[in-house]
């Protein structure tokens, strides 16, 4: 595992102990790798409505958009699993849900690459990377609209 995944996944663990998950008890951090090599973290927020519960990759891209930073996305790392002290428990890696891939390709798409989504374990021993149109072929996004060449 290079350096640079390493500290991403490190900074999604880190987003992930500040979840708020009281009804599943689910953490999920997610960190975004900026062109310019900055991360910018999220974790994900539930709310008794379960409907209007927040993704961790939907709240780390709402923080880039409205820094003004949508077309930065370089690559994300995501890590999910139970709380247990300051780890997370969980052998499986998490993937991105359906409605966070749909998000993640907006800021693709304005970041203009296929970014490399990695996911790992809540124990970060596994860690799956994908390229986003691997997880999410013949996407619908800006460039259908004719909003990008």
């Amino acid at each position: 595992m290079s350096d640079t995944l390493a500290a991403l996944i490190a900074a999604a663990r880190d987003a992930a102990t500040r979840a708020y998950a009281p009804y599943s008890g689910f953490h999920v951090g997610a960190a975004l790798l900026l062109k310019n090599g900055d991360v910018v973290t999220g974790a994900n927020v539930e709310n008794a409505s379960y409907g209007l519960t927040l993704c961790a990759e939907t709240t780390a891209i709402a923080k880039i958009a409205n820094e003004g930073w949508i077309g930065e996305l370089a690559e994300v790392a995501i890590i999910g699993g139970r709380p247990d002290g300051d780890n997370l428990i969980g052998s499986d890696p998490v993937n991105p849900c359906g409605r966070c891939r749909q998000i993640l390709n907006e800021a693709a798409e304005r970041s203009e690459r296929d970014i490399l989504v990695h996911c790992a374990s809540g124990d970060g021993k596994t860690v799956n990377s994908y390229k986003l149109s691997e997880l999410l072929p013949a996407a619908f996004g800006p460039k259908d609209l004719g909003l990008l060449d």
